[in-house]
């Protein structure tokens, strides 16, 4: 894994550059949240920062895939993250009479994240030079999010403490600003050729979101890998009360929500390294381990939400997200597998469209309930029902698991 960054210029740009981004990304939201929840005391408000991190991403994902295909990936990249940088800025300039303006700032940038992502992960398997570095490279940049966010978040809401959220808001900006320059240096064709008809079409979303659908319709292995992150992201609202969990049962600030939200990413950094290991790039063991995965997600989130003391929470959270991690970045390496680069980009940005979507209405539902239940109550009602869904998965993939180990060469 080290090697391949060693060796590999391209791949370690890519990687910078997400290291970068991350960690100001991180930055940034525990200080939207702690300032969201400081000016309006409200627990609803504070699950919509989370779903402005989410919904603009699915509202963006149909036009991000087709730009993903038919146009050069490290132009969009290093575009994308330079108007993000303005985006960034925004922040400084919200207020007690303008909290709008975070959740405008906010869905901005989420909305251009749609265009990074799938973008940098059809990237990949042309940047690796074969499937061992695939492999490794999933595996790194899926642990990269998990670790940023830990350290990100745990540093970030001590900086914010210190330096004030402005400060986090600013470093945020540099952090998009450094990602365009290193994109900007990858000389690795980033996708195949594009005959000139192909570059010369004009993006239609929802014709071109309607053409990676059929074609993960006709192969039930990428219907698996999609739905896969559904079972996740049922239970995913519960992220969005961490917050308000240590400020309204643990009475912390912007230290405390650092650390919930930053242990959360110890576990997702830890999980895919640990699971990427039993794969072995058989399809088969990917979802096996996706289904169970997302099973001890909603299980340690159950159990956690009424631990004692702020620490042992802190625990539970990150053991969740050991598994939520694992079946975040398998399911988006099984779809970098199976899917042809051709439209590899519309499939990758179909799948975070749906999970953005879920996301999105489980963050608010959260909130909601959070607001009239209470806390734990709201954590441990979405937790059993991402279990739930967890099972049901499991059970309905049984036998496509069964055939792809029976027919191993069908795999790849």
């Amino acid at each position: 894994m080290w090697k391949m960054l060693k060796t590999n210029a391209d791949m370690r740009r890519v990687f910078m550059a997400q290291v970068i981004s991350y960690l100001g990304d991180w930055f940034s939201f525990v200080a939207i949240i702690g300032l969201v929840d400081d000016l309006t005391g409200s627990k609803f408000l504070v699950s919509l920062v989370v779903v402005a991190f989410s919904l603009p991403s699915f509202l963006a994902s149909p036009i991000a895939g087709s730009m993903a295909d038919r146009f050069d990936r490290r132009r969009i990249l290093v575009f994308v993250s330079v108007i993000q940088v303005v985006a960034a800025f925004g922040l400084l300039f919200v207020g007690k009479d303008t909290v709008w303006l975070a959740f405008l700032a906010q869905s901005t940038i989420s909305a251009l994240a749609a265009v990074i992502s799938p973008a940098t992960e059809a990237s990949i398997p042309n940047i690796a030079r074969d499937n061992d570095e695939l492999a490794a490279a999933n595996s790194l940049l899926g642990s990269t999010w998990g670790v940023m966010l830990a350290v990100g978040a745990a540093i970030g809401g001590v900086f914010a403490s210190v330096f004030g959220r402005d400060a986090a808001f600013i470093a945020n900006g540099v952090s998009f600003a450094l990602a365009a320059i290193l994109f900007s240096r990858i000389k690795t064709p980033m996708q195949k050729d594009r005959d000139v008809e192909t570059q010369r079409q004009r993006i239609r979303p929802i014709a071109d979101m309607r053409e990676a659908i059929n074609h993960s319709r006709k192969d039930p292995v990428l219907m698996a890998l999609i739905f896969s992150k559904t079972t996740f992201a049922i239970g995913a609202g519960v992220v969005s009360q961490l917050a308000v969990l240590a400020s309204d049962v643990f009475n912390g600030g912007d230290a405390a929500r650092g650390l919930l939200i930053g242990v959360r990413g110890v576990g997702t950094g830890l999980g895919p390294l640990i699971a990427m290991r039993y794969t072995r790039g058989q399809l088969g063991k990917v979802l096996l381990i996706c289904g169970f995965a997302s099973l001890a997600f909603s299980g340690f989130y159950l159990v956690g939400a009424w631990m004692p003391t702020l620490w042992l929470t802190a625990i539970f959270v990150m053991l969740a997200h050991l598994g939520g991690g694992a079946q975040w970045t398998l399911s988006s390496y099984g779809l970098q597998l199976r899917s042809p680069d051709h439209i590899r980009g519309r499939i990758l940005a179909g799948d975070f469209a749906l999970v953005t979507l879920m996301l999105s209405l489980t963050s608010a539902l959260a909130g909601l309930v959070s607001e009239i239940y209470g806390v734990r109550q709201a954590i441990s009602g979405f937790a059993c029902a991402a279990a739930i869904a967890s099972v049901i998965y499991i059970r309905a993939t049984q036998r496509l698991r069964t055939q792809l180990q029976q027919q191993p060469d069908a795999e790849l």
